[in-house]
């Protein structure tokens, strides 16, 4: 959701003072912010497929660590959305919230490297 969301920003569908606490002036300020979170979006769909197609248990560690990252990093972002523009409080803070707990659920699970099947 969070990779539409930015697409749609991108687009010009969801108009660009929506987004970003209504901070950005202009579209060409709000596009690099889009670009970068679709990226780190991105990065993490990446990670959460492949730690759940695969049985990484000699990763064990890093798996847990770097899930714990992506937990601090939606958190945040949660938080900033709570106080942002009313479509980052209804519909972004939603997406975040859903992100949250997937990686709380990927940090604490005892057997991460399963948890899809």
């Amino acid at each position: 959701m969070t990779i539409l969301i930015h697409f749609l920003i991108i687009s010009g569908i969801i108009p660009f003072i929506w987004v970003n606490g209504g901070r950005s002036e202009s579209f060409a300020e709000q596009l690099p912010i889009s670009i970068i979170n679709t990226i780190i979006s991105i990065i993490g769909v990446v990670f959460t497929w492949i730690v759940g197609r695969n049985k990484l248990y000699k990763y064990k560690r890093g798996i847990t660590i770097i899930s714990w990252f992506f937990l601090v990093l939606w958190s945040f972002g949660f938080i900033q959305q709570l106080f942002g523009t009313p479509f980052e409080k209804m519909v972004c803070s939603l997406v975040l919230l859903l992100g949250v707990i997937s990686n709380l659920r990927m940090a604490i699970e005892k057997n991460s490297c399963n948890y899809f099947k």
